[in-house]
């Protein structure tokens, strides 16, 4: 051991006494101070519980608070402050402590902040992923508005109206198509009767009453329907072979009044 060491040992040990020595006197002044208190508290329960009224239970319990305080105030008067005298030794010693608690502190803060921007840092890349799908949802819808906008074709008046002349006359020849059609498959399947059937039916002597064909029957009840939608009913005349309306009653093409047996009306079925 060379003579530095030699030096530095005896000096290392008186240190380390006067540290153990400060700590026993410290230890010794808070056992006194714990047997005052414990003397004051005895004292005060010897003074016993006084029985409280409604009336003035603040008042004296506020009493009883002072009189703790001036007893605890007696007796931190008749004690004598004693200056504990720290060394260098021991002001190093402390602010090692002092300086090891502020590390662990400053360390736990530090973990705790660290933490925090691991946080931020994963909200902060969800929210730049979620930007750049929006800002490629908008590419496409700004794409979008581009193309449909150079399809845009002006509006005119004149062709729209040409339009829909031209869509009219179609429906119009196809409307004629089709009764033509109708008429032809009505003459062919369901024929006027001959005299031989109109003396056969119910016993009725022969008339002079001219027959009206199906095909007429069914333009009549199609061309009340749309002239007078209000009233669509149609009278049977004699002109009307009975045949033919239970064929139409029968198979629901036609409906009867609800209060007049002898009116008709074309069911609704463009409804």
């Amino acid at each position: 051991m060379s003579e530095n060491q030699r030096e530095l040992a005896p000096d290392i040990t008186a240190d380390t006494e006067d540290v153990i020595d400060t700590e026993e006197e410290l230890i010794k002044q808070c056992e006194e101070m714990w047997k005052d208190m414990e003397e004051c508290q005895n004292k005060l329960s010897l003074i016993g519980t006084e029985t409280l009224t409604p009336s003035n239970a603040q008042l004296s319990l506020l009493f009883m608070q002072m009189k703790c305080l001036t007893a605890e105030l007696g007796q931190w008067n008749k004690r004598t402050p004693e200056i504990t005298h720290l060394t260098e030794d021991v002001l190093v010693t402390l602010g090692k402590e002092e300086f090891q608690k502020l590390r662990r502190d400053l360390e736990m803060v530090l973990s705790t902040i660290q933490s925090k921007n691991e946080k931020l840092k994963e909200d902060l890349e969800r929210e730049q992923q979620w930007l750049d799908e929006q800002q490629q949802i908008l590419e496409t819808l700004n794409a979008l508005h581009s193309d449909l906008k150079n399809q845009v074709v002006p509006f005119s008046e004149s062709r729209v109206f040409n339009e829909l002349k031209a869509k009219i006359r179609s429906i119009k020849e196809f409307k004629e198509k089709l009764l033509i059609t109708l008429g032809e498959f009505l003459e062919d399947h369901f024929p006027l009767p001959d005299g031989n059937i109109r003396k056969k039916q119910r016993n009725i002597q022969e008339s002079n009453v001219q027959l009206i064909t199906l095909n007429e029957i069914l333009e009549m009840l199609i061309n009340r329907m749309f002239d007078v939608p209000h009233d669509p009913y149609v009278k049977i005349g004699d002109s009307f072979w009975p045949p033919y309306i239970e064929l139409l009653l029968r198979y629901g093409i036609a409906l009867r009044h609800p209060e007049d047996p002898s009116r008709i009306r074309l069911e609704a079925f463009h409804q």
